[in-house]
Formats: C-alpha cells, sequence, structure tokens
C-alpha cells in the first residue's frame, strides 16, 4: 500500500475523531496489545489478523524455545553421527529475527506459538519475524494517542545544539523532528532536501513504500485474497503465493475501505440503539447480582440443614459410643474387683482364711459350705480367663463412604441435563492430555467444565477446573511421572449435571523428546519409503528381494534397513513414542551410539549374513544374547503383533514368557545420565523391559525393518492436533 493511500485511510479515521464521534480516550481499549496489557510498540500483523507487539513477538518465541530447551531440546545434540557442531554463543534475540530456520540448525526450532488474541496456533513459517509486516496504521494512531495524551509534552528539536528548542515540525523522509531555523538549513531551497515531505511534530516515522518481507528489495503492489495479506509481484510468480488469487493495492484498499466505511457509518447509525442495549445490560448485571445473592443464601439454608442433620446425628452416635464404654467399664471393673479378692489377705481369700480359724464344727460346716463354692468358681475362672467385655469398637465405626460420595457429587439440580461422558479411546496422555467427551443432548448444554488433579497417596490433591466450550481440550503442564484423574460436567445457564465417570492416565516419565526421521544419514530409498512429514517410515523391500533371491539357489539372506532420528542425545531423560503397523514382519526399535551406527550404516550389506558379527545389530537376536551391559546400543524386536522381550541372564528366558502381544504404541524412555533405557507400553504407561547402555557418545533413536513394516511416529498433541481430531 502506498504512503498516500495509507495517509488517505489514516485521514478517515481522523477526521471521525475531528468531528467528535470518537475521541482518542475512547479507542484505549483497541490501542492496548494482548500481550504485555500496554500501549502497541512497533506491531506487527500476525497471519490471523491479530497485531501484537515486535518486542512481544520475540519474548513468547524466547519463553515457548527455552521452555523447549528445559524439557529436553537443550540436552540433545542436535548433529547427524556424520556431523558435530559446536553450540552457538550469540544473544537469542539475535538468533530469533534471523530468517530461515532448519530442524538441525543452531537457530531456534520453535516458530509456532499461540496467538495472545485468539489463543490459535501461528505458524511464522521459514522467514520467522522477518516475514510479518508491521500495522504503520495502527502505529500512527498509538502515536496520536501518546500525543493526545501527553499534550503539555512538547517533541523537541534533534539537530538543535543545547539547549534544543520546541520542533515544529518533522520530516519523514529524514526521521527527524526540526525547529524552524534547523528546518530551514537541512532543507535549503533549490536542493533535493526540499522537496521532503513533513508533517507536524511526531516520534513515528514510517517508510513511505512498503518493502515485501520476503524480497525485500520488491515494493508491495498486490493483495493476496487467500492470505489476506500484501504481496509483491515475486511472490505471485514464482513464491508461497502462486496459485492464490490476488487482486491489485488500489481495488482491494478501495474495497476494504468501502466495508469498513459502511460498517462504521452503520455502527454509528446505530447508536441510540447500542445506548439502549446499554441500558438493558446495565439492567441484566443488576439482576443478575440480586439473584446470585438469593442463590446464595439459599445454598447456605441447604447446607446449614445439611449441618443439623449431621451435628443431630454426631451427637446420636457419640452419645451411643459413649453408653457403651460406661457398659463396658463398668464390667470391667466388677471383674477386677473380683479379681483382686483373690489375693492374699484381700478380699475372698482373706474371708477364707479367717473361716479356717473357727473351731466350732457346726459353725465352720454352716459358713464353708457356701464359702467353698465361691472357692471354686473363682479357681475356675483362674483357669480359664475371659475379658467381661470386648475393646473393639468396630460396630461403632461410621460408615460414610456412600454418603461422602454422595456429597462429593453435590451440585446443582440437573433440570434433566444428562451427564457427560469421556472418551477413553481418544483421551491420551503425550507432551500434553488431551480429553474428550461426548454428550448424550450436546445442543443442550451450552459449556462444560473439566476438572482434574494429580492422584497422590499422601495428600488429597484439590481440583483444577478449565471452563471448555467444545467436547475436547488439551491440558498442558502436567508433572511427568504422575497419575492423573479427570472428570467432565455440563452447563446450562446456572445449572449443571453431575460429574462424569473419571478417566484416569499416566503421564510419560520424562518430557517428550522430538525429533523426525533422517533422510540424509543411512536412509535406503531403496527399500524405505519416507512421507514428507518426516515422521511415518515404510519398508518396500519386497519386490526388489524377490528378483534378487531369483538369482539364488543355495540361499539367500537380508539385512536390516536402518533409519535414524534427525536429533542426538548427549544428556538428561528423554521420552518418545511410535506405533508400529500391525503387518509388519520384522522391526527393531531402540537406541544406539553415533560411533555404532556409523559402522552399521558403513556397509551393511557387504556381509554375506546378517550375522557377520556378534554385536553389529544386523542379527535379529544379537542384542538378546549379548549381556554386556556396556554395550553402545540396545534394540528390541517386534513382528507379526508380538513384542519379544530380549533374553536376560537374571530372568527366564522361555519363549512363553519372553513374547507379548504388541501394544498399539509403543514408548522408549532414556535416561541418558544413568545409562539406561526403558520401553514401555503407551496405552497403560507400564515398563515392559529396561536394560543399561553405554551413554559415553550421543545417543540416537534408532530403528530398524525388514521385509514388509511401517512405523509411524507419535504427534505431539498441540491445538492443531485438535482442529485436526475435531475434523476427523
Amino acid at each position: 500500500m502506498s504512503e498516500s493511500g495509507e495517509m488517505s485511510e489514516f485521514g478517515y479515521i481522523m477526521e471521525l475523531l475531528a468531528k467528535g464521534k470518537v475521541t482518542i480516550k475512547n479507542i484505549e481499549r483497541e490501542l492496548i496489545c494482548p500481550a504485555c496489557k500496554e500501549l502497541f510498540t512497533h506491531p506487527l500483523i500476525l497471519p490471523c489478523q491479530h497485531s501484537i507487539c515486535h518486542k512481544c513477538v520475540k519474548e513468547l518465541l524466547l519463553t515457548l524455545d527455552d521452555s523447549f530447551n528445559d524439557v529436553g531440546s537443550d540436552n540433545s545434540n542436535q548433529s547427524s553421527p556424520r556431523l558435530r557442531l559446536p553450540s552457538p554463543s550469540m544473544d537469542k534475540i539475535d538468533r530469533i529475527n534471523r530468517p530461515g530456520w532448519k530442524r538441525n540448525s543452531l537457530t531456534p526450532r520453535t516458530t509456532i506459538f499461540p496467538c495472545p488474541g485468539c489463543e490459535h496456533d501461528v505458524d511464522l513459517g521459514e522467514r520467522g519475524i522477518n516475514g510479518l509486516f508491521r500495522n504503520f496504521t495502527l502505529e500512527t494512531i498509538v502515536e496520536r494517542y501518546r500525543q493526545a495524551a501527553r499534550a503539555a509534552t512538547a517533541i523537541m528539536c534533534d539537530l538543535c545544539k543545547p539547549p534544543p528548542q520546541e520542533s515544529t515540525k518533522s520530516c519523514m523522509d529524514c526521521s527527524a523532528s526540526y525547529c524552524n531555523e534547523c528546518f530551514k538549513i537541512h532543507h535549503p531551497w533549490g536542493t533535493i532536501k526540499a522537496q521532503h515531505e513533513y508533517v507536524g511534530p511526531t516520534t513515528n516515522f514510517r517508510p513511505k513504500i512498503l518493502m515485501c518481507p520476503e524480497h525485500e528489495t520488491e515494493r508491495i503492489n498486490m493483495y493476496c485474497e487467500l492470505c489476506r495479506r500484501p504481496v509483491c509481484h515475486l511472490c505471485k510468480l514464482g513464491g508461497n503465493h502462486a496459485n492464490h488469487r490476488v487482486t491489485t493495492m488500489s481495488s482491494a484498499y478501495k474495497t476494504l475501505k468501502e466495508k469498513l466505511s459502511k460498517d462504521i457509518d452503520y455502527l454509528i447509525g446505530k447508536e441510540s440503539q447500542v445506548k439502549s442495549q446499554i441500558s438493558e445490560l446495565n439492567l441484566l448485571m443488576k439482576e443478575t447480582e440480586c439473584n446470585g445473592e438469593r442463590a446464595k443464601e439459599e445454598a447456605i439454608t441447604h447446607f446449614e440443614k445439611l449441618f443439623e442433620i449431621l451435628e443431630e446425628r454426631k451427637s446420636s452416635v457419640l452419645k451411643a459410643i459413649d453408653s457403651s464404654k460406661k457398659l463396658r467399664l463398668d464390667k470391667f471393673q466388677t471383674q477386677m474387683e473380683e479379681y483382686q479378692g483373690l489375693l492374699e489377705n484381700n478380699g475372698l481369700v482373706g474371708y477364707a482364711q479367717e473361716v479356717l480359724k473357727e473351731t466350732d464344727q457346726s459353725c465352720f460346716v454352716q459358713t464353708a459350705k457356701q464359702l467353698h463354692l465361691r472357692i471354686q468358681k473363682a479357681t475356675e475362672s483362674l483357669k480359664s480367663f475371659r475379658p467381661a467385655a470386648q475393646t473393639s469398637f468396630e460396630d461403632y465405626v461410621v460408615n460414610t463412604s456412600k454418603q461422602t460420595e454422595l456429597l462429593g457429587e453435590l451440585s446443582f439440580f440437573s433440570s434433566g441435563i444428562d451427564v457427560p461422558e469421556i472418551n477413553e479411546e481418544q483421551s491420551k496422555v503425550y507432551n500434553n492430555a488431551l480429553i474428550n467427551w461426548h454428550h448424550p443432548e450436546k445442543d443442550k448444554a451450552d459449556s462444560y467444565v473439566l476438572e482434574y488433579r494429580k492422584i497422590n497417596r499422601e495428600d488429597e490433591m484439590s481440583w483444577n477446573e478449565i471452563e471448555v466450550c467444545g467436547t475436547s481440550k488439551i491440558i498442558q503442564d502436567l508433572e511427568n511421572s504422575s497419575t492423573y484423574a479427570f472428570r467432565v460436567r455440563a452447563y446450562k445457564g446456572s445449572i449443571c449435571s453431575p460429574c462424569s465417570r473419571e478417566l484416569i492416565l499416566h503421564t510419560p516419565p520424562a518430557p517428550v523428546f522430538s525429533f523426525l526421521f533422517d533422510e540424509k544419514c543411512g536412509y535406503n530409498n531403496e527399500h524405505l519409503l519416507l512421507n514428507l512429514k518426516r515422521d511415518r517410515v515404510e519398508s518396500r523391500a519386497g519386490f526388489n528381494l524377490l528378483l534378487a533371491a531369483e538369482r539364488i539357489q543355495v540361499g539367500y539372506y537380508t539385512s536390516l534397513d536402518y533409519i535414524i532420528g534427525d536429533t542426538g542425545i548427549t544428556k538428561g531423560k528423554h521420552f518418545w513414542a511410535f506405533r508400529v503397523e500391525p503387518y509388519s514382519y520384522l522391526v527393531k526399535v531402540g537406541v544406539a551410539s553415533s560411533d555404532k551406527l556409523q559402522e552399521w550404516l558403513r556397509s551393511p550389506r557387504d556381509a554375506v549374513s546378517p550375522r557377520y558379527e556378534q554385536d553389529s545389530g544386523h542379527d535379529s537376536g544379537s542384542e538378546d544374547a549379548c549381556f554386556d551391559s556396556s554395550q553402545p546400543f540396545t534394540l528390541v524386536t517386534i513382528g507379526m503383533k508380538k513384542f519379544f522381550i530380549p533374553k536376560s541372564p537374571t530372568s527366564s528366558n522361555e519363549p512363553e514368557n519372553r513374547v507379548l502381544p504388541m501394544p498399539t504404541s509403543i514408548g522408549i524412555f532414556l535416561d541418558y545420565d544413568k545409562g539406561k533405557v526403558s520401553f514401555y507400553d503407551m496405552d497403560h504407561m507400564k515398563c515392559l523391559y529396561e536394560r543399561q547402555v553405554d551413554c559415553s557418545h550421543t545417543l540416537y533413536p534408532a530403528f530398524a525393518l525388514m521385509g514388509s513394516g511401517g512405523i509411524q511416529l507419535e504427534e505431539p498433541i498441540t491445538a492443531k492436533y485438535l482442529e485436526y481430531q475435531e475434523d476427523m
């Protein structure tokens, strides 16, 4: 867009301001950056058409890049086994500004971040920040707002000798402000500078002509209707917009200005209606406040009734316990007194001793008969001692489990709203948690509240709540190696349904390690087929194998076709997951050192047999037979819908104990610092096998295929992943 065109658009807006229909003070909300919550500074237009400060984009990218590094990226050596590059020492902001980045380059990998305005993921592409346009119109309006806010503060001349004079005009070509005298000196008549464009005093200078960020020497002269952004003729001829529909800048300017003018005129014409609706909203707010207080009072009344019932039941239960306790203590006291009477010179025994002193036979017999019966009874009680009462109060334990569950589900009357159900098949945990649910009467629910909490055996964790408009949500920042419970309830106005049944998910034992298949290092394109995204590989060696086997009469051996991750690991804990296609004949997965990979990939097909070296890895069972804990690789075998646990000197090596059903998704956990690798069933986050591995060199995710087979890397759960799931 030309300078004159932009100034005309700005002039139209300022004309409305001058007429008093819009005041600078009232538009402050439109001039606030959604990220920093301050006035825009050098705003950039994102692909979603929202604007954000230049410095805020940098900070967002740096924050995401640092977060990515914290969970494992900076713990990785991002080089191939054949090339090692030193760590960069340049400033991160300079690296973010640098155009272009590649997965194996030293520039940050993060070019996707959520827009602070709409929260949708924004992909800056290869050029990063340099591919964004500055919003000069917004920048000019912000500058006018600042000037109106600081009307008493003058803009000083940039060329005056101290003390500087107040400027009277600013030159847009020189990007400087001048007083009258300095302007005459630096813009003399009869020179080219005398033809410069000047405006009133300002600190906002912008170029006269917008240049294409992708082709920096080309000026903007067209508008892409598909991408909704200005482009140059090179973008249309052979760039990213070659097949897009474009129009001339003047046509786009005219169309957009007509639409904007029409919409503004419509809104201004509806001013009385807007004021009426604002008054109605004020009344609704007051009514809502009154109804909310009334609802609180009713809720307090209901809870007080529950408290009264609980207090009554508490008093009754405690009274019953006290009565039982008193009765038992009385029985014990009586029994104890009887036993104390059996002591010498005390009670019954003392009385019997006195009776024995009686010399008159008639009197003795008369008294001794009853006394003898009592002595016999006491003797029998000594032989079979039994407490007079029980000490346990097991019968008096209050069972509140059912009531606790009911109270935990205590909510507003559902008014017929069905309980939503979490879809366990579509819910999963990887780098984030993806929770999907369905509602039998979806149209009746206005929104949902997703609750989740960490399950801790020691402490009862409180529930975290997130309001959701749809039927799926991504939960971030979950702790590794933890168990979480999820549940959801539906809302219709102020009425909500009971909570759904809880879903229990286990997070991975370490941060998710991000990588793709390396299409250069050792990749055999004759046997392996790699997709464009480099996250899926298939083995297509069958036809070539048949052609080669036709010429062999004695026998023919095939070797494994290796493919590795494009990112290495030199420290830290990392976890990654993948799926092995059920039709796969033989697949090996695990980790291997850079030195070992170079050895395997140098000439694996020169050997007569895949068993040409005991620990080469080409033997489908070589790693099983080798128990050396210091080996620089660990691979497990998967095939024919089975997971084969390698042999171990400390466990049973019977085939039935080593063969498991193949999990739907398999995870690998590498603890580089401890030199240990583990293989997980992702569905249940259960460790199937683990062993030591030599971590003295850079380790890479390693895969190998023989015959037909396929491997699909698990896709990280992001907002784009959620959009894809909804489309499906």
